[in-house]
């Protein structure tokens, strides 16, 4: 039911409308009897699955207006499957590598569709489509030489990357251009100069990362430069506790994440911002660094009950767990500050390899069970995923919303060998998902393939 509020500014009445219909939702699951709110909270996977498998078939003609995204849907649609636990089958499967195929240029990268110019989104969309499909066939795809020649050719003179020739520089440039070269092992020193300083120079005084020099802070664009930051190791120069701090206010009422202050929640920021804190957890030794904690404190701070102890009020969770309990055994090796290369020698390509074998020292910094029961309540629907009550599913929210889901349910483990427990996941336990990398957002067992498939190639010097 609404609740009658005196007129605001346009910005306060959607979001008393948002926070309306979030809080009719959450009534009406308190309301249900037990087995209903079980049902209620269960990942519709088979309904999931058939509605992902149709539209990377068929897609209505109102799909033409992102005819230059082509290779992000298949992205958005291969990865959520992958998440689901699931494969396409192989006709489909040799259709999309074919299909890709003709999206890469003849001199490196992917256009966002058969004949279009290569562009750096639709390159990281086009790469990791691949990696998700994993297989010779699909991994050899890839020119890795000629689109290590496209990257080349978009670094900017400020330490950027242009999204194509002529195009706009900005953080998103950055990340899918280091991250594509980082998870194809072709990142080296020519492509990492200077992206650090421009990723810097887009630091805004809340904390977060604007998308460029002088923009406001915004999830993806944070997103997107911390992980370049710790790609190219140079995340010790962000101010990781502002970001911190910037970061945990994103999580609102409803339980999911806005993307920017005083905006609306969006199921999507489930990732970019979920994914945000994922990656913080193990980076604890350069926060409590940056913070001026002496050793013992860090030890302290990093010691005792490691899982979360956060209960939500619609979560059949008990109290009084105590998780694991045991001192920090490792943490992710990143180069501090005042360490010269040739002291602490790091090999760019193994930097994402070490980051996800890494400990996880740090507890969870939002209230995963809160945004598991938006996405869950809020967000999904009977097939697919939208942004919040109100509006329509889609594929891009679909997958970000189960990447988001997948970061949650696996944000208490203590490393990425263990699974989560039981009261880490909201519903059944068979709502669990596959594991994501969160620097790249792919599904942790296509990304070892991948990585071993390219670290070969590199050592057989057959750079295809």
């Amino acid at each position: 039911m609404e609740r009658r509020r005196t007129t605001g500014t346009k910005s306060e009445e959607e979001q008393w409308m948002v926070e309306d219909r979030v809080g009719y939702l959450y009534a009406f699951f308190s309301s249900l009897p037990p087995n209903a709110q079980s049902a209620l909270l269960e990942i519709r996977r088979d309904n999931h699955l058939q509605y992902l498998t149709h539209g990377l078939r068929q897609l209505g003609p109102s799909f033409s207006v992102l005819d230059a995204n082509r290779p992000w849907i298949c992205y958005w649609i291969l990865h959520s499957i992958a998440l689901l636990g699931d494969s396409v089958d192989a006709e489909l499967e040799n259709n999309t590598i074919e299909f890709l195929r003709r999206c890469q240029d003849p001199d490196g990268g992917y256009g966002g569709g058969p004949g279009q110019m290569p562009h750096l989104a639709t390159t990281y969309a086009a790469v990791n489509s691949l990696i998700t499909l994993g297989g010779h066939r699909s991994l050899s795809s890839i020119n890795r030489l000629k689109l290590r020649t496209f990257l080349l050719r978009m670094k900017d003179a400020s330490g950027g990357f242009r999204m194509h020739d002529g195009g706009e520089v900005d953080v998103r440039a950055c990340y899918t251009a280091i991250s594509a070269a980082s998870v194809l092992n072709i990142l080296d020193n020519d492509l990492v100069q200077n992206v650090g300083d421009y990723i810097l120079s887009c630091r805004t005084y809340e904390g977060g990362i604007a998308g460029e020099p002088g923009s406001e802070a915004h999830g993806g664009y944070t997103f997107c430069g911390l992980a370049a930051m710790i790609l190219i190791n140079e995340v010790h120069r962000l101010d990781l506790p502002a970001l911190i701090d910037w970061v945990v206010f994103r999580q609102g009422v409803e339980g999911g994440f806005q993307g920017r202050t005083n905006k609306l929640v969006d199921g999507c920021y489930s990732f970019w911002q979920g994914g945000v804190a994922a990656i913080v957890q193990r980076l604890q030794m350069v926060v409590c660094e940056q913070l001026g904690l002496s050793k013992a404190s860090y030890l302290e701070c990093t010691s005792g009950s490691f899982h979360d102890s956060e209960t939500s009020d619609i979560s059949n969770e008990e109290e009084g767990n105590t998780g694991i309990s045991s001192p920090v055994t490792g943490t992710c090796q990143i180069r501090k500050e005042g360490q010269d290369d040739a002291s602490y020698p790091v090999t760019l390509a193994n930097i994402g390899f070490d980051f996800i074998n890494s400990k996880r020292p740090m507890r969870p910094i939002f209230s995963s069970m809160h945004l598991q029961q938006y996405l869950l309540i809020c967000s999904q629907e009977e097939a697919g995923f939208r942004d919040k009550p109100g509006k329509s599913r889609d594929h891009y929210h679909t997958c970000y919303c189960l990447s988001g889901l997948s970061i949650c349910q696996y944000c208490s483990t203590a490393d990425a060998d263990s699974p989560p427990l039981p009261r880490d996941v909201m519903g059944p336990y068979s709502n669990l998902l596959e594991q994501v990398h969160p620097l790249y957002n792919i599904v942790l067992d296509r990304y070892h393939e991948a990585h071993e498939f390219f670290s070969e190639s590199e050592n057989t010097s057959q750079c295809s």
